[in-house]
C-alpha cells in the first residue's frame, strides 16, 4: 500500500510539474506574440503618420493658419478691456 501511495504522489508531482510547464510555455508564447502585434503597430502608426499625414495637408492646431488683418485688430483694445472686466478678478 506505501508502495501504491508512493507512485500516486510521483504521478501527482510530475503532472504537477506538466501542468505548471505548460502553463509557463502558454503565458510565454502569449506575451510573445503580443511583443510582436505591438511591435507591428507601433510601425504601422509611424509609417501612418510619417507617409500619409506628413504630405503638407496637416492643420495648425493653434491657431488659423491665415493672417491677421490690421483691419481686424481696430477693436482689439475694446475686446481686451471687456474680456479683463468680465474674466479677470479684480484686486481691492
Amino acid at each position: 500500500m506505501k508502495i501504491l501511495k508512493l507512485l500516486i504522489l510521483l504521478v501527482a508531482i510530475g503532472l504537477g510539474a506538466y501542468l505548471l510547464l505548460w502553463l509557463f510555455g502558454f503565458i510565454a508564447s502569449v506575451l510573445w506574440y503580443a511583443f510582436w502585434i505591438a511591435l507591428i503597430a507601433i510601425g504601422g502608426t509611424v509609417g501612418y503618420r510619417l507617409f500619409l499625414k506628413g504630405s503638407g495637408e496637416e492643420t495648425a492646431r493653434l491657431e488659423e493658419g491665415r493672417p491677421t488683418a490690421i483691419s481686424e485688430l481696430e477693436n482689439a483694445d475694446r475686446t481686451l478691456e471687456a474680456y479683463k472686466e468680465r474674466y479677470l478678478p479684480k484686486d481691492k
